[in-house]
Parts: C-alpha cells; sequence; structure tokens
C-alpha cells in the first residue's frame, strides 16, 4: 500500500472512530470470504458496517481519535463492526455470537458501547438481550413500577443500563400482571385508627408548611 493510500485510510478511519460511539471488535481468521460477505450482509440489516482492518493503521487512527479503549483490542487480524448512530447494538451481538457458534472461528474479542469500553464477556450478554423493539415495548410496561424504581433506572450508569431494564423486565413477568398492583398499594398511605400526638401537631401546621414539597434522594 502506498504511503498516501495509508494515509487516506487512516484518515478514514480516524473520522470513523470520532463519530462512532458503539463498535464491537472481533478476530475473523478463518472465516471464508462468503462468509464474511454473509456476516457482513446481515449487519448492515442493522446499521452496522463490518470491516476488516490493519492493526498498524487502526492503532494510528484510534490515538488520532481518542479512542484508547480501542487499542487493547487490536491484537491478531481484527474486523470492526462499526454501528451507525440508528444502529442496534443488541442485534449485532447476536449476529455475531451466532456467526462465532456456527463456525467456531470467529472470536469476539470486546467492544465499545455509547463511549464505554466492554469486554467479550459484557457483548455475550448483550446479544442475550431482546431486539430493541421487544424492549422498547417491555420497558414501557416498566414504567408502571414504583417511582423509586424507575428513577433508579434513569439514573444507573449508562453502560448497566440496558442490563437494569432487563431484570426489571424479567421480575415483571415473573410476579405476573398483580404484581404492579400489589406494589401500587403499598405506596399508597395506610390510614391509621389512632393518631399519634405528633402526627396531631403536623396536621395542624399552616397549610404552607404542611405542602412544602419534599426533595426526593438520590438513588
Amino acid at each position: 500500500m502506498q504511503r498516501t493510500d495509508k494515509e487516506r485510510v487512516v484518515a478514514e478511519l480516524t473520522e470513523r472512530l470520532r463519530t462512532t460511539r458503539t463498535l464491537i471488535v472481533a478476530d475473523y481468521r478463518g472465516l471464508s470470504v462468503s462468509e464474511l460477505d454473509d456476516l457482513r450482509t446481515e449487519l448492515l440489516k442493522h446499521r452496522a458496517r463490518f470491516s476488516v482492518v490493519k492493526n498498524t493503521l487502526t492503532r494510528r487512527a484510534a490515538e488520532a481519535a481518542g479512542a484508547d479503549a480501542l487499542l487493547a483490542l487490536l491484537e491478531g487480524p481484527s474486523a470492526i463492526a462499526f454501528l451507525e448512530a440508528e444502529g442496534d447494538p443488541v442485534a449485532v451481538a447476536k449476529a455475531l455470537g451466532d456467526v462465532a457458534r456456527t463456525t467456531r472461528v470467529l472470536a469476539v474479542r470486546g467492544g465499545i458501547l455509547e463511549g464505554s469500553p466492554i469486554s467479550a464477556e459484557e457483548v455475550e450478554n448483550l446479544a442475550k438481550l431482546p431486539s430493541a423493539d421487544v424492549l422498547h415495548a417491555q420497558f414501557v410496561g416498566a414504567l408502571a413500577a414504583p417511582l423509586t424504581t424507575v428513577v433508579g433506572i434513569f439514573t444507573a450508569p449508562l453502560r448497566d443500563l440496558v442490563g437494569v431494564l432487563s431484570a426489571r423486565i424479567d421480575q415483571l413477568q415473573a410476579q405476573g400482571g398483580g404484581a404492579v398492583e400489589e406494589e401500587r398499594a403499598e405506596d399508597e398511605p395506610q390510614a391509621e385508627e389512632e393518631p399519634q400526638a405528633e402526627e396531631e401537631e403536623i396536621e395542624t401546621a399552616p397549610a404552607e408548611e404542611a405542602t412544602e414539597p419534599v426533595e426526593e434522594g438520590e438513588s
């Protein structure tokens, strides 16, 4: 490869790494040309481009783009699935996992999910989750959970968000539809037959003090 060609490739990779928030790296050694083509076609359906890259050039691009987390994954022949902003990381992880199982050749090394590094094991766990469409539908159901649970979901680290949602969805499905109603009933204030003296004093406090909003603590 001529020097000008190398510079062009590095520039293209640098730009792609700067604009890609999610990618998965795999060792493709042993895959045939037809298997690579089939995998590329499948990943394109999920808005991901699977590119075989030269490690020396990719390292230069990663350093230029500030993608230091990628450097540790560039050992041996490498191919990278670059996801577009609308890409489905779960579907991409599933597709790579399927090829790894059927060919016993492809090996996922890890990747970057929304800017955070993930291991090969985390990619495998990602592949076990429902697809984006199914997860979205289940997430709507999860919003019926108590407010404290929903707040906990949104304050979880971004890389753990999918796992938190999946765990909550599994819990709701295991408990059945009545679980939500039970949780709501538990959250409703219970009337006491004999209020304590302190409670009577609170009830006689001025209206503006009694209705002063209470700030929710951080979850």
